[in-house]
């Protein structure tokens, strides 16, 4: 007999979920635990779409626990607190990222590193403390522990949800690698979700900006609209080869597999190259031009809960925002097929609040 998660737990919670490794998506009644002493409920109203959940739909990195009900930018309103809840009240607005968990007693957790936990639940696909699977916010509500909720800042909109996975991603390498000093010169590989991303904080620290993509048709929209300096056809030897020995550091997030020796050429001495997008195939790293300048490959994953706060309210003072197309849920396979052919600029959120329609 198939497992009922609409009675697993007490609380009623309706979303869209993938069933298999197809991975369309389709309604949902499922369930949510009480709201514990230190827990926080909270209607969702929205949710951005990652490009992880388009590989945990399909199952391409081979962990995916279905039914899956994706979702890990979500930002909402604040409905119920437990009775030990200190930081939130109910009408609060908030955000929920990637984590809803950490074992918070090993070294990383207890330096506000939880993202580097080795036992993190993740937002979704991942395990709750009680073995039943967590659910993601393609659904009407969450409950999540305090300690895994950000405040979200009362002139940052809502729907600049993608901060929570895509901002964070790009502020936090940038803060912890130095590539944050005005006057630095940073390369972003890529204008994706991510991408965009890393061009307005790296701006908005005072850095001089590079965009580096095999599309020359994204040079317009990189200098003209998000502020970025130059524009570097990473596919054109010649302007390449010009470029070499002046990049501080690079911000790398393409998941495609693709070289990484001619980004080290650019890299001024001491430079880093950190990689935030996730191929699905090992890269080639040759060790002579780290030798020839002593240069860093690094990588970086989200950040802990007390940095994506500190990320938010940042957002918040400086007026940065993802670019986003708003859509109803009932668009989401639509959106997730222009998705796999990069037909968004740049993120595609899901007006969850005003959209999600019980059947």
């Amino acid at each position: 007999m198939a497992k009922s998660y609409e009675n697993e737990h007490p609380i009623k919670a309706f979303g869209w979920a993938a069933r298999d490794t197809f991975g369309a998506l389709s309604p949902f009644n499922f369930s949510r635990r009480v709201t514990g002493e230190k827990d926080v409920q909270f209607k969702v109203m929205y949710c951005g779409i990652c490009h992880s959940d388009l590989h945990q739909l399909k199952n391409e990195w081979g962990n995916s626990k279905y039914p899956v009900v994706p979702g890990h930018e979500i930002v909402g309103v604040v409905t119920e607190v437990g009775s030990k809840v200190e930081k939130f009240k109910v009408g609060d607005k908030v955000g929920v990222g990637c984590l809803v968990g950490s074992c918070r007693e090993c070294e990383n957790c207890s330096v506000d590193l939880e993202n580097y936990c080795r036992r993190p639940t993740w937002t979704y696909n991942s395990y709750n403390s009680d073995g039943t699977l967590t659910f993601g916010g393609y659904s009407d509500i969450m409950v999540c522990d305090e300690h895994f909720v950000v405040h979200w800042p009362e002139n940052l909109s809502m729907d600049a949800a993608p901060l929570l996975c895509a901002g964070i991603t790009t502020y936090s390498p940038l803060k912890y690698f130095g590539l944050d000093k005005p006057g630095m010169h940073i390369g972003v590989v890529g204008l994706g979700g991510l991408g965009h991303m890393a061009v307005k904080f790296a701006k908005a620290f005072g850095t001089k900006v590079t965009v580096i993509s095999t599309s020359a048709s994204k040079k317009q929209e990189a200098i003209e609209r998000l502020g970025a300096d130059s524009f570097l056809i990473s596919r054109d030897s010649e302007q390449m080869q010009d470029a070499v020995n002046t990049l501080d550091g690079i911000i790398d997030t393409v998941s495609a597999v693709h070289p990484i020796l001619p980004l080290l050429m650019l890299l001024k001495s001491n430079g880093k190259l950190v990689m935030v997008g996730a191929p699905e195939k090992p890269v080639e790293l040759p060790v002579f031009p780290l030798l020839m300048g002593r240069k860093l490959v690094a990588g970086s994953g989200i950040g802990g809960m007390k940095e994506t706060q500190e990320m938010v309210d940042f957002a918040a003072k400086h007026n940065i925002t993802p670019d986003v197309e708003i859509v109803p849920m009932d668009y989401v396979n639509i959106a997730l097929e222009r998705l796999l052919k990069s037909d968004v600029k740049y993120r595609f959120v899901l007006d969850i609040g005003n959209t999600l329609n019980k059947n």
